[in-house]
């Protein structure tokens, strides 16, 4: 039982935020690739694989950060940072879990399967990102986009622009949410020489966390325009601009508690632009 709470921890489990901000996306995806319920095989693919890849993610991630992360206060408990996981051990099962969502992607189609070994090379290439560019965050967009061609080559055999263009909105939000996570660690990353958005942007981060906001529910609205409800989509872009004006609320004095809670409550911006999408493709 020690084993299996530390593996949860490892995985993040008791924080579910992170599979949550990969999950909104992907199911919006899915929704618009099928024009509405895309059937329960590719719910339960896309809920299931979403999961398990942010769970196999967590476990590399934190054996490329184990030297980092003992640094940073956020991060130095962490269970592979203090030994009690070791490399070997993390290493393993992250390859099961990736490999039990590769499996539930073989149910679908050759289009997808195709396009999961692009973004299982991402997922990998991101931990490394930190320590070479100076927006990592841009790379973490990439990966925590995917969901979005991966539901269209599952639903249509096909990734249309309309596809790579909600992954490109979907990039300014994470760059949005991910930046304010950097906010927390600044003074810790910048103490050890990591790369950060929060450093690189300096004291325009707050300003550019906005104008991440808007870009990414700009271009989804154009993006769902001809799509959805109009009046559903105004509705849902209209409380999703009401979240981005607590979030400036949060992180505008650049405090670690007002930073975190910003990040941390991401997920709810994400759920209603679903929810919008959801309601407004009812025919």
């Amino acid at each position: 039982m020690n084993r299996l709470a530390l593996y949860l921890d490892l995985i993040r489990w008791n924080r579910p935020a992170g599979w949550l901000l990969l999950l909104w996306p992907s199911l919006s995806g899915l929704w618009v690739a099928a024009g509405g319920f895309p059937g329960w095989h590719l719910l339960t693919v896309f809920v299931l694989g979403t999961i398990l890849m942010r769970s196999a993610g967590c476990c590399l991630n934190d054996v490329a950060d184990r030297d980092f992360d003992r640094h940073v206060k956020r991060t130095a408990q962490r269970p592979v940072t203090t030994g009690a996981v070791s490399v070997r051990e993390a290493l393993s099962l992250g390859a099961v879990l990736a490999l039990l969502a590769f499996g539930l992607v073989l149910t679908t189609n050759a289009v997808a399967v195709a396009w999961s070994f692009g973004a299982l090379a991402v997922a990998i290439a991101y931990p490394f990102a930190k320590r070479f560019f100076a927006m990592p965050q841009a790379v973490l967009g990439v990966a925590f986009s995917f969901g979005i061609p991966m539901a269209f080559a599952a639903v249509q055999s096909q990734v249309p622009p309309l596809a790579w263009l909600l992954l490109l909105g979907n990039l300014f939000w994470v760059l949005a949410y991910d930046t304010e996570y950097a906010m927390v660690d600044r003074d810790d990353d910048l103490r050890i020489g990591m790369k950060t958005s929060a450093i690189t942007l300096g004291r325009f981060d707050v300003l550019a966390v906005l104008l991440c906001y808007l870009i990414y529910l700009s271009i989804w609205a154009v993006a769902l325009y001809s799509l959805a409800q109009t009046a559903i989509l105004l509705i849902a872009i209209t409380l999703a601009l009401g979240q981005v004006v607590w979030h400036y609320r949060l992180i505008r004095e650049r405090s670690r508690e007002g930073c975190f809670k910003a990040f941390r409550l991401n997920h709810w911006l994400g759920l209603t632009l679903f929810l919008g999408i959801v309601i407004g493709l009812v025919k």
